[in-house]
């Protein structure tokens, strides 16, 4: 019996002494609403930066001209050009070159005219 009411007591002191001590919790809210907020107004800083600088890069459509690329030549590599070359002196034609080398007949044209 003794056991039990000491026990109790000791129950009774540990939640009068957890109500003077401070509540971490709202620290830690309170710095998380801090954060939320800086964040937020980071966010919205950068939103009217991003406005500007679209606003900057508008052009008329008018105005715009695409460059026109030139068609470059594919570039081939000297073992296949090598293959391209002996097939093409033993004779055989463009489409079957084209088919043991995986090569388009174009492909095969400029190989055999020596890259012109």
């Amino acid at each position: 019996m003794d056991f039990t009411i000491i026990v109790m007591i000791i129950g009774i002191l540990l939640i009068a002494i957890s109500f003077f001590f401070k509540d971490s919790s709202k620290k830690v809210e309170a710095e998380l609403e801090d954060l939320s907020l800086t964040v937020y107004q980071e966010m919205s800083a950068l939103k009217r930066r991003l406005k500007v600088v679209e606003e900057e890069l508008l052009i008329e459509p008018s105005k715009v001209t695409l460059p026109v690329k030139k068609q470059a030549k594919p570039i081939i590599h000297d073992i296949i050009k090598n293959q391209v070359l002996e097939l093409h002196k033993q004779g055989y034609s463009l489409n079957e070159i084209s088919a043991r080398s995986s090569l388009n007949i174009d492909d095969i044209k400029y190989v055999i005219g020596g890259g012109k």
